[in-house]
């Protein structure tokens, strides 16, 4: 017989066995056994300072490492403190195991009760729960194959009374069954390899489920005469290629954005082909073909019209959309490969080989200027991670990134504030990169608890705060729909980021001229040298570019 077991300790283990790879979280009464059983078991824990930090980091961990990672709350409070990061986990399809506790079903009038189920519902994530002591591995089980074959964010909640009971020790059982990727039916295959043949000026885009099918989707547009783009969030994906135009959307480079509008026809790879990749439409001419391949029904044609849905994994569908092409065609195709286009996108589809006007003064730096050279300045083997707000542009446009695996985009749920906690994850992921963080003085003083995080991990973390003392997307946004408006509640005094970052042990440069970087170039000589520790907050006073125009386009609809 099997020797009866806590079922905090079954569901700990079984989650580690699974393969879980990193704890985030806030530990309490509530949570306290379990997480210790998941580190008594060799998963590595980061305590956060919120909630709320917990979920994004685990959120860009998952994303960036390729491993499902785990958020770890108290009951209640605890779960409700995480809810911003988990709807963005949900929004952006991220495995992830939200491990949370819950009161028992009797504590009716316990100040920790809430409909934690509805509350997981709410955001788009997966409720589950362990029901019963005796079903506490399946229930597991079952959570943790939802958030690796769905590609869901879960919500495990563990009863207080149950997880306390005892059940059998069946954790030899337990096997994980990966789903098979889905093979496009050869009708859909024909079909796209049919407007592939028609096209003169064809566009791979790709998306997040483009991101394990590079190689493929990059032969099939050598054969098919194609230009290739991502989207932001498989940002780097095609670095080194002579025909990749970068970002496709907001961030889109003149060059790119003129490309793109000029295609005969689309084909999204893993891509929503949503309002940013596709800026509300405009990127899409009229006559223009758009082909859809997902492997969710529901995604295709969501966003967007399209000529045709392709139900498949992306690089299946490349794969076998190039060996038909190769049938019909043996030869690879010109088309929108031209040398012309090769040398146009070599000197301009990236925004730092674009000129633009220097704003700065003696006071504030041009948030341009500033980017393009700490682009120079940082390791190119860095991952970037980006808030959200008005600057979102610049670093998204002005450091490159060495592969997809080096941009994390947290920017679903459209929330600012979590850029610092993205970065702490993402550094967690790719632990040999130099982390890099883009974020607003908003967005980064409203999650600075967590840069006591990054101090006390050690993290050589370069902050890049773009700070124009206000919420700029507000101001820049109403003032140019009244101009007598009262600007007041979105613009502050200025704020010393930089002392208060030294306050919490980080190091802070306060940059409002170029050459105010030399303590920039300081602190990245000892990282080269392996002596660096301390996160480096810039503080970077930055003049006004009279509104963020991908912003302007976002409002639309707003």
């Amino acid at each position: 017989m099997s020797e009866n077991v806590r079922v905090s300790t079954l569901v700990g283990k079984t989650l580690a066995k699974l393969g879980v790879g990193h704890i985030f979280g806030v530990v309490g009464s509530g949570n306290f056994d379990v997480t210790n059983v998941l580190i008594q078991e060799g998963v590595p824990f980061t305590a956060a300072r919120h909630e709320g930090g917990a979920a994004t980091m685990a959120d860009a961990y998952s994303r960036m490492s390729g491993k499902v990672g785990v958020v770890s709350t108290h009951q209640g409070c605890g779960l409700s403190n995480a809810i911003t990061g988990i709807g963005e986990a949900a929004k952006s399809r991220t495995p992830m195991i939200v491990l949370t506790a819950d009161t028992q079903a009797a504590a009716i009038r316990s100040n920790f009760k809430i409909d934690q189920d509805a509350l997981a519902r709410s955001v788009g994530a997966v409720a589950e729960r362990i029901h019963s002591p005796e079903s506490a591995v399946a229930d597991t089980l079952r959570a943790f194959r939802t958030a690796v074959n769905e590609r869901r964010t879960v919500v495990l909640s563990l009863p207080l009374d149950v997880q306390a009971g005892s059940a059998p020790d069946t954790l030899g059982s337990v096997q994980l069954h990966v789903a098979p990727r889905l093979r496009p039916e050869p009708d859909a295959v024909e079909r796209l390899v049919q407007l592939i043949r028609q096209a003169e000026r064809p566009v791979f885009i790709a998306g997040r489920g483009g991101r394990g099918a590079k190689d493929a989707i990059l032969a099939l547009a050598e054969q098919a005469g194609a230009l290739v783009a991502t989207g932001a969030v498989a940002h780097g994906l095609f670095n080194g290629e002579t025909f990749n135009l970068g970002i496709s959307g907001g961030f889109s480079s003149p060059l790119t954005a003129e490309l793109i509008s000029g295609a005969d026809l689309i084909v999204g790879f893993g891509c929503a082909l949503n309002m940013w990749t596709m800026r509300h439409g405009r990127l899409i001419s009229s006559g223009t073909k758009v082909v859809q391949v997902d492997v969710e029904d529901s995604a295709l044609g969501a966003n967007r019209p399209i000529s045709l849905g392709v139900l498949g994994d992306s690089a299946l569908t490349a794969i076998d959309a190039l060996a038909l092409l190769r049938i019909l065609q043996p030869a690879p195709a010109e088309k929108y490969r031209t040398e012309s286009n090769a040398v146009a996108i070599k000197s301009a589809a990236r925004w730092r080989d674009v000129e633009t006007p220097d704003l700065s003064t003696g006071t504030h730096i041009d948030p341009r200027v500033i980017s393009r050279e700490l682009d120079s300045i940082l390791p190119a083997d860095r991952i970037v991670s980006v808030d959200s707000g008005n600057f979102m542009g610049y670093p998204s446009q002005y450091l490159a990134v060495p592969d997809e695996f080096g941009f994390c985009f947290t920017q679903a749920f459209q929330a600012i504030g979590l850029g610092l906690y993205t970065a702490i994850g993402a550094a967690i992921a790719q632990p040999e990169r130099l982390p890099v963080l883009g974020a607003g003085d908003g967005g980064f003083l409203m999650g600075i608890s967590e840069l006591e995080t990054a101090v006390r991990l050690r993290l050589p973390l370069v902050c890049i705060v773009y700070n124009d003392a206000a919420y700029g997307a507000e101001v820049h946004h109403f003032a140019e729909v009244d101009e007598s408006v009262d600007l007041g509640s979105v613009q502050f005094p200025e704020t010393d980021i930089a002392a208060i970052a030294r306050g919490f042990g980080a190091e802070g440069v306060t940059v409002r001229t170029l050459e105010d970087l030399h303590s920039v170039k300081e602190w990245v000589d000892l990282f080269r040298a392996g002596n660096q520790n301390r996160p480096l907050v810039i503080d970077a006073k930055i003049a006004s570019d009279g509104g963020s125009w991908w912003l302007a386009e976002a409002f639309q609809g707003h």
